[in-house]
């Protein structure tokens, strides 16, 4: 699978991905066809959270981040 089609891509966690160099898996449909991957990401993410590919590794290996990000408040923003 080529990085431009993979990078981009949204997908559904279906093993909870821990964080750090614990990785989780991920289904992610391409051309109607469901692909599974070893997915990174910095942070823990739950079964069942939409993540959106960042990188592909290789080997079956992406990060993510996951997806929508949380909107931030605008009182944090203000400082």
């Amino acid at each position: 699978m080529t990085d431009q089609i993979l990078v981009g891509k949204i997908g559904s966690v279906v093993r909870p991905v821990r964080g750090g160099s614990l990785p989780g898996e991920v289904r992610v449909v391409i051309q109607g066809i469901p692909h599974y991957y070893l997915a990174y990401c910095a942070d823990a993410v739950a079964d069942g959270a939409e993540v959106l590919v960042i990188n592909n590794r290789g080997s079956r290996q992406i990060d993510v981040e996951p997806w929508p990000q949380p909107l931030l408040d605008i009182d944090d923003v203000r400082g």
